[in-house]
């Protein structure tokens, strides 16, 4: 009796913890499936308030590098071409580490993402070969962002581009496009290879190579192809990322370490802010605000909608809410100028107290001063009555799109040492080295254009991908004559079947440090 009484008492005793232990559910990171410029958030409210995209790991790793690795589940794939990319990754430990460290704030989104859809996490690797994780990188045939979608594609994977911003660099957009266009490869092609494949050179390419070997009686699987050279280097170059982040230690390589956690999240914004004043709400650098939302391409933030929303590191989320809900002055210093018949930039700029080279890089213009512009500018905002007018978000969105190459995506780099002479200046560096002079600025952090003789520079220039590979990607022609038809492959297997574990080479053990 003394024992039952003691049990119940126990079983009691427990309920509250029990029930506490079940109301406490993992929130999952939200599906971005559209642009930043959608209304986020529900109906207007007095304040601003942030999500934060927080996801519990099925697993309990404490690095992203282990949840990666127990994720691999493509065939390896024994070519000669994957161990040139190996020694080539192996002799530039300096560019894999800063490829690396630009992962950091990217790579556990987009492992999230990839697991949701029950895809091997080597496709979670694929930024590191179309563009170093830059989400800038913008390559010769225009294709722009971490997954370097070129104009057309992206506007077919719903990735807008305008004036005001270009979603094919915006993160959470860009990874929901990608693996949507991976996916649909893999359901036509039946194999991740040929799949990657597809994804570097176009459906058209792959298709019409298998049918070339079909009618010949030759093996139709990714290694017997014939492929252009990028294509047949592109799956041998994941393969080689694959392995060294499996075994770092095997190439004399160390991983820059990635907590398995979120680095950020989503906070809600108002319709119109300064970018700069956006960072500063939140308490980080303009560079840290711009790395998380590359996709706005204006010194404002706008959108025609009632909200917009904003990526910032987990830790800056409530400093930006706070901070902004405390502001009561604009949050924007940016209005519309409409040039009068004949006036020159030089003369704009001017008016405006700014110099050529701002108000040309804010409007993508060259940095011309006798330039006749007949377009509505941005500009500072006056406080001459009259001189400016309020910014007409749709009709600018309708301008036309230069713009301005930053860094072609490539796996290559090489920096170069430059020690400044008498009458060297950005510009003519630039033009030797055949990089920008927005490059040089950031490369070496400089907060003016002024040049110091004797001064040391570094200078990084990228180079060709490694086996002559041009990096171009699809071009627009290319894409845009792919057949509509889905594609009928003789050894199409079906999607679930796609997900079903393939053993490979690489034991799922932890790494040894």
């Amino acid at each position: 009796m003394r024992f039952n009484t003691l049990l119940l008492w126990i079983t009691f005793s427990a309920l509250p913890l029990w029930a506490s232990a079940e109301s406490v559910e993992p929130a999952i990171v939200s599906d971005d499936n559209a642009s930043y410029d959608e209304t986020y958030g529900g109906p207007a409210s007095e304040s601003y308030n942030s999500s934060y995209q927080f996801e519990d790991s099925l697993s309990l790793q404490e690095s992203l590098w282990d949840r990666v690795r127990d994720g691999f589940n493509m065939p390896d794939i024994d070519s000669t071409y994957t161990n040139k990319h190996e020694q080539w990754y192996a002799s530039r430990p300096d560019y894999v580490s800063r490829m690396l460290e630009r992962s950091k704030k990217y790579l556990y989104h987009i492992v999230v993402e990839v697991e949701k859809r029950g895809m091997p996490t080597e496709i979670a690797l694929l930024p590191m070969i179309e563009s170093g994780f830059n989400p800038k990188a913008l390559s010769t045939s225009k294709a722009s962002g971490i997954w370097q979608f070129i104009p057309s594609t992206g506007k077919d994977f719903g990735l807008k581009q305008n004036y005001w911003k270009d979603s094919r660099k915006d993160v959470t957009a860009a990874t929901q496009a990608a693996l949507n266009y991976l996916q649909k490869l893999y359901t036509m092609f039946g194999a991740w290879d040929l799949a990657l494949a597809a994804y570097n050179a176009g459906e058209g390419t792959v298709a019409r190579a298998i049918e070339r070997n079909r009618q010949l009686g030759l093996p139709t699987d990714y290694q017997h192809l014939s492929l252009p050279d990028e294509t047949r280097n592109y799956v041998p170059k994941l393969q080689a990322i694959k392995n060294i982040i499996f075994r770092p230690e095997n190439y004399g390589l160390t991983l820059n370490e990635i907590p398995n956690r979120p680095y950020f999240t989503t906070v809600q914004a108002p319709n119109k802010i300064d970018a700069k004043l956006a960072a500063e709400f939140a308490g980080i650098s303009l560079e840290e605000f711009n790395a998380l939302n590359p996709s706005f391409t204006r010194p404002v933030l706008i959108t025609e909608n009632s909200y917009q929303k904003l990526l910032l590191p987990t830790w800056a989320a409530s400093n930006f809410t706070n901070n902004l809900n405390g502001y009561n002055r604009p949050l924007s210093n940016w209005h519309s100028y409409q040039p009068r018949r004949g006036e020159r930039l030089g003369a704009i700029a001017n008016q405006f107290g700014i110099s050529i080279y701002e108000l040309s890089a804010t409007n993508n213009l060259k940095p011309n001063r006798n330039l006749i512009v007949r377009r509505p500018l941005l500009v500072p905002a006056s406080v001459q009555s009259g001189l400016t007018r309020p910014i007409d978000v749709a009709a600018m969105a309708q301008l036309p799109i230069e713009v301005p190459v930053e860094r072609e995506a490539s796996n290559q780099s090489r920096t170069l040492s430059h020690k400044v002479k008498q009458g060297d200046t950005l510009a003519k560096l630039a033009k030797r080295y055949g990089i920008s002079s927005t490059q040089i600025m950031q490369q070496n952090k400089l907060k003016s254009k002024k040049l110091a003789v004797g001064q040391v520079l570094q200078l990084e220039k990228q180079e060709p991908n490694a086996g002559n590979a041009s990096h171009s990607r699809t071009t627009k022609s290319n894409r845009q004559s792919e057949p509509k038809k889905t594609i009928t492959h003789s050894k199409t297997r079906s999607t679930s079947a796609a997900h079903k574990k393939t053993t490979t080479t690489h034991k799922k053990t932890k790494q040894t440090k």
